[in-house]
């Protein structure tokens, strides 16, 4: 197991226990890395992903606090309990993201007017060169949204937003610890937002697929699951 998803596991084991309980104040940096025989390092990179879902509330010059754990503070609840359940269950989420994503950009392809298509680039263009592993995934997010919107289908943008929060955590592992994983990202999201502004649906459709299967093959290999539909020689 990775050494940033032992940390999440421990702290997550802290909170189901009930030792950590909505609002709870976690003990210090060095003394709760010392208590759960992690590095300080693994333990920071664990507790900036699991702010990052809403499950820690980090105060600056406060400390870090367990929030409230309510379901309209989470991304969404299902979210929050795919987020704790260790298991292959979120390339569920990613498959269907794989469907639904590429026909969204398909149709935003004709559909986003041109004032929209110039907000999606500039979405890209706010993501700065150093930007952080939690910048990019916001970054991401809002992209992959403005482009579901764009759709014209509200049911389709909405079906996509729910499955937004239970692969935010797939994104930041693949961040984290998949080389060149950043770069990527930035260029196939040009790439997409490019075959969108020249009203190519099929171009956008595909390179809407790549993007998305992208995270769900790293996933297989991490969790080793069986090959998909997806991967080179699988059926």
């Amino acid at each position: 197991m990775p050494v940033t998803d032992e940390a999440i596991e421990k702290i997550k084991g802290m909170i189901v226990s009930g030792e950590l309980g909505p609002g709870s104040k976690l003990p210090r940096e060095a003394d709760l890395a010392e208590r759960l025989g992690l590095s300080r390092s693994s333990l920071r990179e664990a507790v900036k992903a699991l702010s990052l879902i809403r499950v820690l509330d980090v105060r600056q010059g406060d400390g870090t606090y367990v929030t409230s754990l309510q379901p309209n503070l989470l991304l969404d609840a299902l979210g929050f309990v795919v987020d704790f359940h260790q298991d292959a269950s979120v390339l569920h989420f990613l498959e269907v993201r794989r469907i639904l994503e590429p026909a969204a950009t398909a149709m935003a392809a004709t559909e986003m007017s041109d004032i929209d298509i110039a907000g999606l680039r500039a979405v890209l263009a706010e993501l700065a060169p150093d930007a952080s592993i939690e910048e990019l995934v916001a970054n991401d997010l809002e992209f992959h949204r403005r482009i579901a919107t764009g759709s014209g289908n509200p049911v389709l943008c909405s079906l996509i937003d729910g499955m937004s929060g239970p692969t935010a955590r797939a994104r930041i592992w693949r961040g984290l610890t998949q080389e060149g994983a950043v770069q990527r990202t930035r260029e196939q999201h040009v790439a997409i937002c490019d075959a969108i502004e020249a009203r190519q649906p099929e171009v956008a459709r595909a390179w809407a697929t790549v993007h998305v299967a992208g995270v769900e093959l790293w996933l297989r290999n991490m969790l080793g699951s069986p090959a998909s539909a997806l991967a080179p020689g699988a059926r």
